[in-house]
């Protein structure tokens, strides 16, 4: 259903507030740069800080540019059961293509709880659901036995997976079948997961470079491995620098630099420190996105 590389996208803050005109510039840009996807309220987008009329509107906004154009997979979990069905359900009805819901953080639910938050959402909703698994956020991993659960739900139709697990899309893809989507959450390591069964990559770093990030998956389409491999190696210093601290930290310094909004950050993410921003510059001048 979903292939390529999909922006996780940022929210551009200013004086505190959502910058609308700014984002949705954005979102014209990684659409003009040929992304195959967005992601608007994922975690680089700092859902956690935004209130819930922000988190609606930045999804609202989003559609405006992107439908018709590029998938819109919108970031509508939480760790509230209550509060994921009403963000899915909003999502639903302004247009997006699909819901990415991250496993409840901080509950630390069981499988079965995991299951029923799913089936939750699923049962309340008619909107595809990603699964979001992202275990050093969230502080619980879904194990393949229960994603292959989830997977029977009719409208639960893949995942974005951030475990850094190389051996976990081919596992999945044995348990649940080829066609269950997946997604990598890892830019490091989003070749290899194309070659382990992935479709995907719901990518941080293609905030900076929708262009060449892009160009990788379709490399890997066309079974031109030797240029996939080649647009890896030089993406490689970009997606060491994009997590040199806390995200969204280095990529909202890194969208400052290509005139997308400002650095700001919310509570409790700080600025960027001095030493991480030279690493996200020279990363950006060796990829070629900024001049030397």
């Amino acid at each position: 259903m979903f292939k390529g590389s999909i922006t996780a996208l940022m929210t551009p803050f200013k004086n505190g507030a959502v910058d609308e005109q700014a984002f949705q510039k954005f979102v014209a840009w990684q659409i003009a740069e040929g992304i195959n996807g967005v992601v608007p309220c994922g975690t680089t987008g700092e859902s956690p800080t935004l209130s819930h009329d922000e988190h609606k509107r930045v999804v609202e906004l989003c559609i405006e540019v992107a439908k018709g154009k590029v998938p819109v997979i919108a970031g509508t979990g939480s760790n509230s059961t209550d509060e994921a069905i009403d963000l899915t359900k909003h999502a639903e009805q302004a247009g997006a293509d699909a819901a990415l819901i991250v496993l409840p953080y901080y509950n630390k639910p069981t499988p079965e709880g995991q299951f029923q938050h799913f089936k939750a959402i699923h049962d309340a909703t008619n909107i595809p659901i990603v699964i979001y698994n992202v275990p050093p956020r969230s502080a619980v991993d879904m194990s393949v036995d229960t994603m292959a659960r989830c997977a029977k739900l009719e409208r639960v139709v893949g995942v974005k997976d951030a475990t850094a697990d190389l051996a976990r899309p081919i596992r999945t893809r044995i348990a649940i079948g080829k066609d269950f989507c997946q997604l990598s959450g890892e830019d490091a390591t989003a070749l290899p997961f194309l070659i382990q069964g992935g479709h995907g990559c719901i990518s941080v770093t293609s905030n900076a470079a929708p262009k060449l990030t892009s160009e990788m998956h379709a490399a890997w389409r066309k079974g031109d491995i030797d240029t996939a491999m080649s647009i890896n190696e030089k993406l490689m210093p970009l997606n060491d620098a994009m997590f040199c601290e806390t995200s969204p930290g280095p990529v909202k310094f890194a969208m400052s630099l290509l005139g997308h909004g400002t650095s700001e950050l919310r509570l409790p993410l700080a600025p960027i420190a001095d030493s991480s921003r030279a690493k996200v510059e020279a990363a950006m001048k060796k990829v070629g996105l900024i001049g030397q």
